[in-house]
């Protein structure tokens, strides 16, 4: 029992008369001998607010299609401590393996209010795959970490199908993951998701901006809408007006349906113009904006010369700016405003990038070039 003296004095008079004392944080119960049932400490882990059989339901739920997944390279099966890939990089001369790690950030709030958990997983390999590809790499496996207060086996259950889902479509493993039940720390009915993601790239065929000059160009391709940032703002702002479900005439959609719209993945329109193009560098467009974003590849010495009226915005970022009256500066260093993936080339590359991209019912976009500071 700990000495009530190091606590409020109120609790003075009851010590002497020889009460049991305990102290729980900054609440002070008042307790007989006796400890009414409804304060007797849990015996159980369950008791506590895990349940292991809720987590074994999960794996029985995800074991089969999380092995869909799996190429020749996986060596382990699902359960193990550690996942093992073999590392055998066919056509490549000097591999060079890149890693990323990302989450999906506020735009679950969204998923939990609606009760649509399928799309943020894909979101998640998606946006992981797309860092990677901002350096030439193909993706290889993915591991995710899934943390809940209460786990509910059907909806991590929907979460991790999406991780499937977009690790099929990006030629990817998802060899491994964490699934975290911690009474107390969520709220009820909400989650958080993280993932890693691993690719390989040749050590030649690296793309790091480094050999970006001035009169490249940039070459852009369209976001599907906010993708995975930003949502902190446009949540304040929308959902001062308009319900999740509410349809709204400019976005052809639910406000809801729009909000979770999937990253999309740009690696198989990408992908196959890294070995014909001089492609110098790759920005994908995620929190801090065009700007931000492509700054990071472009040496010193050079600028962004961005024509901002080369492309129509997306109609959810024009409601964002106008409901919340959001200053121009803002909108440009919050959001993508409609570009997801930048591609900087040599002029005449750049045209028969254009060409190749359209040919694949791509909408590119030429928005600007690189200047000398």
């Amino acid at each position: 029992m700990i000495p009530c003296d190091r606590f409020e004095n109120r609790c003075a008079s009851q010590c002497a008369a020889g009460k049991n004392l305990l102290v729980h944080m900054d609440k002070f119960w008042y307790l007989s001998n006796a400890k009414p049932d409804f304060l007797k400490m849990p015996t159980t882990y369950k008791d506590a607010g895990v349940d292991i059989e809720a987590g074994d339901e999960l794996v029985r739920r995800i074991k089969k299609s999380v092995r869909s997944t799996f190429t020749r390279n996986v060596v382990t099966d699902i359960g193990a401590f550690g996942a093992l890939y073999r590392a055998d990089f066919r056509g490549i001369r000097k591999p060079v393996l890149v890693t990323s790690v990302d989450g999906v950030g506020t735009k679950l709030k969204i998923a939990f209010a609606l009760n649509r958990h399928e799309t943020v997983g894909q979101d998640l390999v998606n946006h992981c795959v797309n860092d990677i590809l901002a350096c030439g790499a193909q993706p290889l496996y993915f591991v995710d970490y899934f943390a809940t207060g209460k786990l509910t086996p059907f909806v991590a259950a929907q979460v991790i199908s999406g991780f499937v889902r977009a690790c099929k479509e990006n030629g990817c493993s998802l060899i491994g993951g964490e699934t975290a039940e911690m009474p107390g720390f969520y709220a009820d009915g909400e989650y958080d998701i993280a993932g890693t993601i691993v690719g390989v790239v040749d050590e030649r065929r690296i793309v790091d901006g480094r050999r970006i000059k001035s009169g490249d160009v940039l070459v852009a391709l369209p976001s599907t809408g906010l993708h995975t940032n930003g949502y902190s703002l446009a949540r304040a702002v929308l959902l001062r007006q308009f319900r999740l479900d509410e349809y709204i005439g400019e976005l052809q959609a639910t406000l809801g349906e729009a909000l979770l719209t999937v990253h999309r993945s740009y690696l198989k329109a990408i992908s196959p113009l890294l070995s014909t193009y001089r492609i110098r560098g790759i920005s994908h467009i995620t929190g801090g904006g065009i700007e931000g974003n492509t700054l990071r590849v472009i040496p010193k010495g050079l600028r962004l010369q961005i024509d901002w009226s080369a492309w129509e915005r997306p109609a959810i970022f024009g409601l964002i700016k106008e409901i919340g009256n959001v200053p121009e500066e803002d909108m440009r260093r919050t959001f993508n405003l409609g570009i997801g993936m930048i591609l900087i080339a040599p002029p005449v590359d750049a045209d028969r990038v254009l060409h190749v991209l359209k040919r694949k019912r791509e909408r590119p976009i030429v928005m600007g070039e690189i200047a000398r500071a």
